[in-house]
């Protein structure tokens, strides 16, 4: 029988399709219901950010970079969308044509040209702002634009190479200035939002979560790592949690094609605040130092020399007439405490150090030889980093003392122990085997063997006799102005 519904049907057996169509959409709208239900669930479980913008947004501002130059520097067709010249200079890129590579002259007196956008947030109600320093840095001119469109020409108070701090102030009072939030609250896998002018589009909003907390990126700071989209212009502008404060000033992505990867990196906002306090007061930070160059401490290395857990910063170097060779730190030992606060990795070591104010002492806890002391250091101002004369001592023909590491020695003179202030040690003339393997290179000077220091070559032959062939030898090695652990496995 045909299903087709013939339009002159009598209203009985319409009635009756009518109902069971009816019966058949109860049955469909009961069986949604659950899902339905469990999809509401669901959303009420997402954040819902629009209160937050409401009450945070005003506090961001949008800030335009201007520089006097000619107008064509770039010639024909070499000009830049003004909103990537941000990305451009944060990486380091000459811009097409030339226009803003470094080494390139400036003009005179010409029309400024915006350089750069970049985002801030409102510390003050006097008009103090917050944003990063590679977005000011450099500019003849900025432009800062609060969302209700006002416009005021600022000025910088200071910037921070270093932590990428700045701050800057424009002349306007009663400004809706941001709540500032405790880092130490602050959790992996919180949502927490962004407002920036990401390719000068004001006031964007994006959101995700805190990815990583402590992430060393091999700055002075440790970052905080979240999924939250950052693209060129959002720098300088604030994370905020759900409470709507302040945990970070957006500074970096991890990206390989210059946009977007998932990756962003914020500065904590404690670290900032500290920066920012001390460039309201004085235009400048100033931070100690004791004059070492440190490395990580390996796993491999820690085991070797009894550390036990890779923890702590091995000084390489240090720096002759500094606070840390005053004190008496040598090259080689781990420093694992700044004042009973524990280093975890290396770079906790220059960020205590730096938080200490210059000519205060501070008790550094030091690994060497197999055993732990405590060095007092009185802290230095820091400077502008200066370069270091690496000196490669000259290697001589092998002596014939070749030791069962797969290492040929010789005797490290007195003129080139007083010329590289050591008190003892041996020259490395050739190697092979295993020591290869481990990373020796002929003109190395090995120090210590083993936490047991090495004074001539007849001493470094015996302690070689003694090693056991199956297990692991740390060496302490220089290697021009730098020292190192290395570690031979004589079975590999």
């Amino acid at each position: 029988m045909s299903e087709t519904m013939n339009p002159l049907q009598s209203p009985l057996r319409a009635g009756r399709r009518l109902a069971l169509r009816a019966t058949m959409g109860l049955a469909l709208v009961s069986g949604l219901a659950p899902l339905a239900s469990a999809a509401q669930g669901r959303a009420e479980l997402l954040p819902d950010f629009t209160e937050l913008v409401e009450r945070v947004g005003p506090s961001v501002v949008n800030i335009r970079t201007l520089e006097r130059g000619n107008r064509n520097a770039a010639g024909p067709g070499g000009g830049v969308d003004p909103n990537m010249e941000e990305f451009f200079k944060r990486f380091g890129i000459p811009l097409p044509g030339g226009r803003g590579a470094p080494g390139t002259p400036r003009g005179g007196d010409e029309e400024p040209q915006q350089r750069g956008i970049g985002s801030g947030f409102i510390l003050s109600a006097d008009g103090y702002v917050m944003t990063n320093a590679h977005v000011v840095d450099g500019a003849d001119e900025l432009l800062v634009t609060l969302t209700d469109k006002r416009e005021f020409k600022a000025k910088v108070i200071g910037l921070d190479k270093r932590t990428d701090v700045a701050v800057v102030k424009i002349e306007a009072t009663g400004l809706p200035a941001v709540k500032l939030g405790d880092i130490n609250r602050l959790k992996v896998g919180e949502w927490v939002m962004a407002i920036g002018s990401p390719f000068g589009l004001e006031n964007s909003v994006t959101a995700g979560i805190v990815s990583a907390k402590g992430r060393d990126t091999g700055d002075y700071l440790p970052f905080i790592q979240t999924d939250v989209a950052i693209n060129p212009g959002n720098s300088g502008g604030p994370l905020i949690n759900m409470r709507g404060e302040v945990v970070g000033v957006n500074s970096q992505i991890y990206s390989r094609s210059g946009g977007f990867m998932g990756i962003s990196f914020a500065i904590p906002i404690d670290e900032a605040s500290r920066v920012a306090d001390q460039l309201r007061t004085s235009g400048r930070v100033i931070r100690g130092r004791i004059g070492v160059t440190i490395a990580p401490v390996t796993k491999e290395v820690a085991e070797s020399i009894g550390l036990g857990k890779p923890a702590g910063a091995l000084v390489r170097g240090a720096e002759s007439g500094g606070p840390a060779d005053k004190a008496g730190i040598e090259a080689g030992d781990i420093i694992t405490k700044v004042d009973g606060k524990l280093i975890d990795k290396s770079g906790d070591l220059p960020r205590l150090v730096g938080a200490t104010k210059p000519g205060n002492k501070t008790v550094l806890q030091v690994f060497r030889r197999g055993g732990y002391r405590d060095i007092s250091v009185t802290v230095a101002e820091f400077e502008a980093d200066a370069p270091t004369k690496v000196t490669q001592s000259e290697p001589s023909a092998p002596a014939g003392s070749k030791s069962a590491l797969g290492l040929t020695v010789s005797e490290l003179g007195d003129a080139a122990k007083r010329e590289l202030k050591l008190k003892g040690g041996v020259k490395v003339d050739a190697v092979d085997g295993a020591a290869a393997r481990a990373g020796l290179r002929e003109g190395d000077i090995l120090l210590a063997m083993d936490n047991t220091e090495i004074s001539d070559v007849k001493q470094f032959m015996a302690i070689s006799a003694k090693a056991e062939k199956a297990k692991a030898v740390s060496l302490m090695v220089r290697r021009g102005e730098w020292v190192n652990y290395l570690v031979i496995r004589p079975g590999r």
